[in-house]
């Protein structure tokens, strides 16, 4: 992963700026601390004095590629130092064949004779265990299998959809109903949708009940087959059917080793926003948009943005090639983001040829 050599920045470090700035840099990941004049310069292959790394530092900062904390402190880098170094530097490591046998292993494990969401929740666990971040996935419920879906009259002209997936998930709308609409009718809908959307996805369910559009009209009167299209439509439209779920696993990771309160709060803001889960849609919007592993750093991922953490996520597909969700590592910007790529790439292909 390297930069074009016409990026202005690049261009305006001579080889003693560069070493030291991934020094600055390799530091902060390493250890999550600032680095001073003195110590870099007992780093260096060269014999440079502390004044002289001073100027460069100060060049450096001139750049907005490195800050002080602190008054005298050393430097660390600013967020567009580290999305400049992950852009231009950062040299990707590769998985080893045991960490590949290893997620091999354990996501096939998992998947099998299991439901979607159970191989999915142990891949959460997975990259979080090998990361020592957060294990995150989001995952389309539009491709769950249905198992039951059901009209409560609320009102004379209200009614409650309850769709049921066959791994538990019960999701609500309230829809209008037809006037004239009797107990029966709504009895009749149910019985019939769910005798059609059993064991299919939603998008699998619409087509079906399209599909029998004459054997709809020979089954139900008038006002029951209004019901059953209702009662599909409901989950389509602006909202894109049934809402994303999220799995994190591993938060109690990025706890450690945290002891300043300003990097508490910034925990907190990141816990109450995975609570939330507002926006999930835009994760996989964001995955979508790269063909493979996207890095998101501190404010450019507008989801976590006020906790000002990393997100490393890649999509994964189904069998028509869809993007159908998206699986990462998220944490504080010092993530090792080197040997996270290729680990949350790997796992996004297992998972996609699974689903094939």
């Amino acid at each position: 992963m390297t930069k074009a050599v016409h990026d202005p920045t690049l261009q305006s470090l001579d080889m003693r700026s560069r070493d030291i700035f991934r020094r600055i840099v390799d530091t902060y990941l390493r250890d999550g601390e600032p680095v001073g004049s003195r110590s870099l310069a007992r780093m260096l292959p060269s014999s440079l004095s502390p004044a002289t790394v001073r100027n460069v530092m100060s060049d450096l900062e001139q750049l907005g590629l490195i800050y002080a904390p602190h008054i005298s402190a050393g430097r660390l880098p600013t967020q567009k130092g580290l999305r400049f170094f992950v852009d231009a530097f950062m040299e990707l490591g590769d998985l080893s064949e045991d960490e590949r046998r290893v997620i091999d292993a354990q996501v096939r494990a998992s998947g099998n004779g299991a439901t979607l969401e159970q191989m999915l929740t142990e891949a959460s666990q997975m990259l979080s265990g090998m990361s020592r971040g957060a294990g995150l996935v989001v995952t389309a419920n539009n491709e769950v299998a249905l198992k039951h879906i059901e009209f409560i009259q609320l009102e004379p002209t209200r009614a409650l959809v309850v769709l049921v997936s066959q791994n538990g998930d019960v999701e609500n709308r309230v829809i209008e109903l037809p006037i004239g609409i009797t107990a029966s009718q709504l009895h009749e809908a149910s019985n019939f949708l769910s005798a059609h959307i059993r064991g299919r996805t939603l998008a699998e369910a619409k087509t079906e009940i399209a599909r029998i559009q004459e054997e709809t009209r020979v089954a139900l009167d008038t006002l029951s087959q209004d019901l059953v299209e209702k009662g599909l439509a409901v989950w389509a439209g602006n909202e894109g059917g049934l809402p994303a779920r999220l799995i994190v696993r591993g938060r109690a990771n990025l706890l450690e080793n945290v002891t300043a309160q300003a990097d508490i709060e910034l925990l907190k803001h990141l816990f109450e926003d995975l609570e939330t889960q507002d926006g999930l849609i835009q994760l996989l919007g964001l995955a979508e948009e790269g063909s493979g592993v996207r890095i998101f750093i501190g404010s450019e991922n507008k989801l976590f943005s006020l906790s000002g953490s990393s997100l490393v996520v890649a999509p994964y597909r189904d069998k028509d090639s869809r993007v159908i969700g998206a699986l990462g590592v998220i944490g504080p910007t010092r993530l090792n983001y080197a040997r996270i790529v290729p680990m949350v790439d790997y796992t996004a292909q297992i998972i996609s040829r699974l689903l094939r």
